[in-house]
Formats: structure tokens, sequence, C-alpha cells
């Protein structure tokens, strides 16, 4: 065959000597402003692309760069020189988009599966200690911006506490807790922290109406204490957002922000479908009618609009209520 033409460089300074490469016998030579003469054992060749030139690299780290890919291809068949299956594939269209689509369901499958799974786990290995910290922090920022200092009597706050504690739980492993009362600046809310305190408001008390709705109430955020799914939520939203930083690069906060947001509403929706579970669980566990829990949802739609479904940290109110019905 025709000798092929290329650039040679020395891997010592960056001049450029023109020369032409031929094999003969197993070995290369190079002819031209520069010399040289290598076993093909000894040569790395790069990885064959649609446009850019391809390299002879030697074993000193010198090498010569084609300018005829063509040629050079047809040279190398002669060699019995052959391509890996990678390189073969990543020049197949049809298994490049195979490659594509596989790689979409990995990612989906380990947001739907494998990230939830992987939080629960971390989630139940973290000490006791550094949720209680948390959730101390947590109260005391909340406290005198968001909240303050309860209106109910004592002894009424006595009184639904030892409601509870006299319901029977639905299942085994029931978490400590601890129920506190706040006065809310913001409207009716309940929320357990992953210290193990749940935090009920005057205002959704007042909703409620009745000390069985309380106790729905009650039973859906011991639900979230039951799951771990603050602590859960903390693990999974740090992972989205550091998936979406390397997906989308340092190109804005915000950016970067609104798909580890998005993700982490689709979490925390599936977490208070668990909870409302739990929660219709422990009613029916012991004899108290799930109505009052779909009455307090009423109450609470009531208050004002919701946004879209993918823009909301909850289900929809209605969606919930069907649910809880259901299970009469």
């Amino acid at each position: 065959m025709m000798p092929i033409p290329a650039n040679y460089y020395d891997g010592k300074t960056s001049r450029r000597h023109a020369v032409t490469l031929s094999v003969n016998d197993g070995m290369l030579t190079l002819t031209g402003d520069a010399e040289r003469q290598c076993a093909l054992t000894e040569l790395r060749v790069s990885e064959r692309m649609k446009n850019a030139p391809r390299r002879v690299t030697f074993p000193d780290g010198a090498y010569a760069e084609i300018l005829d890919n063509q040629g050079f291809n047809e040279l190398l068949a002669t060699t019995g020189f052959q391509d890996s299956a990678v390189v073969w594939m990543q020049q197949s269209w049809r298994y490049t988009l195979a490659a594509c689509l596989a790689m979409i369901l990995i990612v989906i499958a380990t947001y739907i599966y494998g990230l939830p799974a992987a939080s629960e786990a971390i989630a139940k290995a973290i000490p006791e200690s550094v949720q209680r910290k948390l959730g101390a922090e947590t109260l005391q920022f909340l406290d005198g911006r968001l909240m303050e200092k309860s209106a109910l009597p004592g002894a009424r706050q006595a009184e639904l506490v030892a409601h509870f504690k006299r319901l029977n739980p639905p299942a085994e492993g029931v978490p400590q807790y601890e129920i506190i009362f706040r006065k809310s600046k913001v409207g009716p809310n309940a929320f357990a922290l992953p210290s193990g305190q749940i935090i009920l408001t005057d205002e959704i008390i007042e909703l409620a109406k009745t000390d069985e709705a309380v106790m729905g109430i009650l039973a859906h955020e011991l639900g979230h204490l039951h799951e771990r799914h603050m602590m859960r939520r903390i693990i999974q939203g740090s992972a989205v957002g550091a998936a979406a930083a390397a997906m989308f690069g340092d190109v804005s906060s915000i950016l970067v922000s609104l798909p580890a947001l998005v993700l982490d509403l689709k979490y925390s929706r599936d977490a208070e479908r668990e909870a409302d579970r739990y929660a219709i669980a422990m009613l029916k566990t012991n004899g108290i009618s799930v109505e009052h829990l779909a009455h307090a949802f009423e109450k609470l739609g009531e208050k004002g609009g919701e946004p879209p479904p993918y823009l909301s940290s909850h289900p929809p109110t209605t969606e919930r209520i069907e649910e809880i019905r259901r299970a009469r």
C-alpha cells in the first residue's frame, strides 16, 4: 500500500515533522523529516472517530498524527488490527441510541427505587443524638419567627396527650415522640421533627373540631416519625441536589436547584401518602372512624387554593380524602 502521510511529534518539543508511515513485516516505519521504526505490538492506536485524526503513539510518548484516516484504516485492516467492540458500537447510531435509552432507564430506576431505599437505610443509621440536635435547632429557629407559646390551657393539652397515648399503634416499633403545643403565625399546621417532637398548633386543633380528628392528625405525624420521613427527605434532597449540580453544572444556583426541588416535592408527596396510610390504620385499629380525618382535610382544603400537583409538597386534598374514605 501507499505510505500514509502524517505529522510526527517527538514528545520533547512542539516541532512538527512531516513524515510518511508504512508497515512491513510487523514493523512500522516513519520516513521524511524524522525517521523511526517500531514493532506494531508496541504501538497504541487511538480510537476511530468520524472526523478527528487518529494517532499512533510510541512507547516513549512520541506520536504520529494521521492525515489520511481512510488510507490509515485500510492499512490497519491489512495488519489484522481490529477496533474493540466498544469502539465499533460507538460508530453505530443504533447502539448509541440503545445506550442512551438504557442510561435513562437506569437513572429512572435509581430515582424511583434506589435513592429511597438508600436514604431509608442511611436515615436508620444516623445516631439519635444527631436527630435530636437537628430537631432542637429547627424548633428553636421556628419559635419566635413562625410560632409562639400556645394559648391552649395546660389541662386541655394534657387531655389530648393522654388521649393519644391510650391509642394502640397499627404496627410494632413505635418511635419515641413528644407532643408540643404552639400557636402559629401562619395558620393551622402540624408537623414532626426528626427528634421525635410532634408540633401541634392551636389553629389546627380549633379547625379539627373533634378530639377524634386531632387523633387522626397526630397519627399522621406519628407515621412520619415511624418512616423517618424528614431524615430521608434531607438525605434524598442532598443527593438529588448533588446530582442536579453534576448534570447541569455551575450555571446558576436557581437552574441547579429547580430540578432538585421538583424531585424533592415528589418524594414529599409520597411521604404524605405513607403517613396517611399509617393514620388510617391507627384509627381503624382503635375503632375510630376515618371520617374524622377526612373531615379535617376538608377543612384544611377550604383554607385556600392549592398549587398544581407537580409543584405541591402534598398530594391534592381531594385525592387524600377519597383515599381515606375508600378505607372505611
